[in-house]
């Protein structure tokens, strides 16, 4: 056995059982370890943030870490930007990156780079296996550490002599610690607040936002008449007819301090105080009113349901039924050129039960949890890192995740291109995707952001650089040539039609629309 096969071992062991990949030479022994041990399933990815995006879908959505498989510092490199954003999603993930075997690094040959560098920002732990003998160890290490509750990225690079060398054993991983409890004294001193009859919300994000949390939220705000509220980008939501429907906190800075300022002190569970996701000339960056609060009561990793289930009780509300369920809500379908409204309500009517939604529809669907309160109960996933080509590689690792649920992918045609590259992945691996990619051929949010700083009248240059339409993107051509069925629409009539074959379809399905 050599180190490479000691570390696939090990990770089976440990119940990491897929490996999202893009691998190079430095990687071969681990490659032909994949190959040799069975038990892993691989991915291939064309792109390394295709890899990472993906390993983030997958914790998202099963609570356990994959295993990425990346090629030295320029490969880690390039999925940097959604370990970024599975970072602040807090999903667990193990990245394996191969290096220069140990005694070739000092002739500095091209590929030579600082990985634990580059590591470092995108990883709450990161380290080099000195020797063959040692991976199996390390490798156990990384995953105890990506299973910590909240769930934490671990980066093990792995040098090519410490891959091929001999190795002479397999270590388990140790079982994941119990979740944190909130203690006594917090749930009752929070309890107090809520009784005290001053303006109080809950502003729930992580784990909070279960179909069981919130319905323990929802029978607490009967109780107290309290509000309740969530991020505008959340991890996994799930809603839809029946759920606790819930309010967000607007993007828009102005419209954010509108509804803060009428929510009063925030109770915050699994969520942190508001802020603007930018700086803006003029605005605040922290969004609370001077007059409110904010009241720790769970962080992010404690024992979200224990904890509302703790308050709840306190309250003496476990028998109120809970506060804002959404009823049932199918708008007329409607006619005529494709609109945000007009999509938002053929989502409405058509998103199927027990569906995975990945919103990277960024101003496009700005309205479409609103409008789709009432849909089918269903899961929701936002962008919680805001680095943009997450919403394709998030559906590859959700789909692997749950075969057996339908994912919807709401693209950006802009956010989309960053990652392209995963529709191919969604072809090859057969997974059952149906994705809406918004063609206004712009970046559409940044001419948005430039009048918010204060750009009142850009001109070509500036239009130009946010433009993406000289020339125009054919979706259809560029997903077909990919292995993935595609048309194009620019009528609702023709939307409603698309999304039901699309739907119908076993395998990945892409619709540009355009807006």
């Amino acid at each position: 056995m050599n180190g490479a096969e000691s570390l696939v071992e090990t990770l089976l062991a440990s119940d990491v059982d897929i490996c999202f990949t893009n691998p190079g030479t430095s990687e071969m022994h681990f490659v032909a370890a994949l190959d040799k041990i069975p038990g892993m399933r691989c991915v291939l990815c064309l792109f390394e943030g295709g890899v990472t995006g993906a390993a983030d879908g997958y914790y998202r959505m099963t609570g356990k870490p994959a295993s990425t498989l990346l090629h030295l510092a320029p490969g880690l490199g390039n999925g940097l930007a959604n370990l970024h954003n599975a970072k602040k999603a807090h999903s667990g993930i193990v990245n394996i990156v191969g290096d220069h075997a140990t005694y070739h690094l000092k002739y500095d040959a091209p590929l030579t780079a600082d990985i634990e560098g580059v590591a470092g920002p995108m990883s709450h732990w990161v380290k080099t296996s000195p020797t063959s003998e040692t991976i199996a160890a390390d490798g156990a290490l990384a995953v105890e550490t990506a299973r910590k509750s909240p769930g934490q990225i671990a980066t093990l690079i792995l040098p090519a002599d410490t891959a091929w060398g001999d190795a002479h054993e397999v270590v388990t991983a140790k079982a994941p610690a119990d979740k944190p409890r909130v203690s006594a004294e917090t749930i009752k001193k929070t309890a107090g607040l809520l009784r005290s009859g001053k303006t109080m919300s809950l502003l729930l994000g992580g784990d909070a936002l279960t179909e069981e949390c919130l319905e323990l939220a929802g029978r607490i705000v009967t109780k107290t008449g309290c509000g309740i509220y969530i991020d505008w980008f959340n991890t996994r939501l799930q809603r839809g007819a029946g759920r606790v429907q819930v309010e967000r906190i607007p993007y828009v800075v102005d419209n954010a301090l509108k509804v803060l300022e009428a929510a009063g002190d925030l109770v915050l569970i699994g969520a942190k105080a508001p802020v603007a996701f930018f700086a803006y000339p003029e605005k605040p960056s922290a969004l609370m009113p001077e007059n409110s609060l904010c009241h720790d009561f769970a962080v992010v990793g404690d024992d979200m349901e224990a904890a509302l289930q703790a308050l709840a009780a306190e309250l003496d509300a476990l028998a109120s039924p809970p506060a804002n369920v959404a009823e049932p809500y199918t708008p007329p379908l409607p006619t005529g050129p494709c609109s945000k409204e007009g999509i938002a309500a053929i989502l409405a009517n058509m998103i199927p039960e027990n569906a995975v939604v990945i919103d990277e529809s960024v101003t496009t669907g700005r309205e479409f949890m609103r409008a789709t309160a009432g849909a089918k109960p269903h899961d929701w996933l936002n962008n919680r890192g805001g680095s943009i080509g997450f919403g394709l590689p998030l559906a590859v690792g959700a789909s692997i995740a749950c075969p057996d649920r339908k994912v919807i992918a709401l693209e950006g045609d802009g956010s989309a291109m960053y990652t392209i590259q995963s529709l191919w992945t969604l072809a090859r691996e057969n997974l059952d995707v149906t994705i809406l990619v918004f063609a206004n051929g712009t970046y559409n949010i940044l001419r948005g952001e430039l009048t918010n700083v204060g750009v009142q009248n850009p001109g070509p240059r500036a239009i130009d650089m946010l433009s993406i339409n000289r020339p125009d993107l054919d979706w259809v051509k560029m997903a077909t040539g990919m292995g993935v069925d595609a048309q194009k629409v620019t009528t609702h009539e023709a939307l409603a039609q698309a999304f039901k074959a699309g739907l119908a379809h076993p395998g990945p399905y892409l619709i540009e629309v355009v807006v």
